[in-house]
């Protein structure tokens, strides 16, 4: 499958929150009425306070997105100085088990390593296992000292990559 990863357009940001939202809700993570909700759906002020990329089909569709948080981001959650943290990565139903969300987790290991950061961190649900799987193969690693809870009723597992020097797609 050909595939590109570039910065979101403006003009994509509404398709943007609708796909984040309908991926999260489409496992069962979130409900159109849960506040969280909210959040994913507004990409633009996402691309005001972090930098969302997409990843795009051959024929231009939308297929994926993350949000990198640089350091000076509002959207940071657990990062350090020095640390790269992304959120919100999601991919469309209909494209899973095509490597897209890889390529999206690859380019925020990329954007880190251009910024020069030592680490690369995350906060994902401790109900999804499949994201879990990806990040412990690309070579984050579970650590249990950051995971966290944004309300009562969600817990967040932090996880962690080491950055070693340029990262390879």
């Amino acid at each position: 499958m050909s595939l590109v990863i570039r910065p979101a357009h403006p003009e994509e940001l509404g398709a943007v929150g609708a796909l984040t939202l309908e991926a999260y809700s489409t496992d069962g993570y979130v409900t159109a009425t849960d506040d969280y909700a909210n959040d994913l759906l507004d990409a633009p002020s996402r691309a005001s306070g972090a930098e969302v990329y997409v990843a795009v089909g051959e024929d231009g569709g939308l297929l994926g997105t993350v949000t990198f948080c640089p350091e000076g981001s509002d959207y940071r959650e657990i990062a350090a100085p020095g640390e790269g943290e992304f959120r919100m990565l999601a991919v469309a139903p209909g494209a899973r088990g095509r490597g897209v969300a890889e390529a999206l987790v690859r380019l925020c290991l990329e954007r880190s390593s251009e910024l020069g950061y030592r680490a690369v961190v995350l906060s994902s649900m401790a109900q999804q296992a499949q994201a879990h799987r990806l990040y412990e193969r690309v070579g984050f690693r579970r650590t249990p000292e950051r995971d966290w809870r944004p309300v009562p009723s969600v817990e967040l597992l932090g996880f962690r990559l080491e950055l070693s020097g340029p990262t390879s797609r």
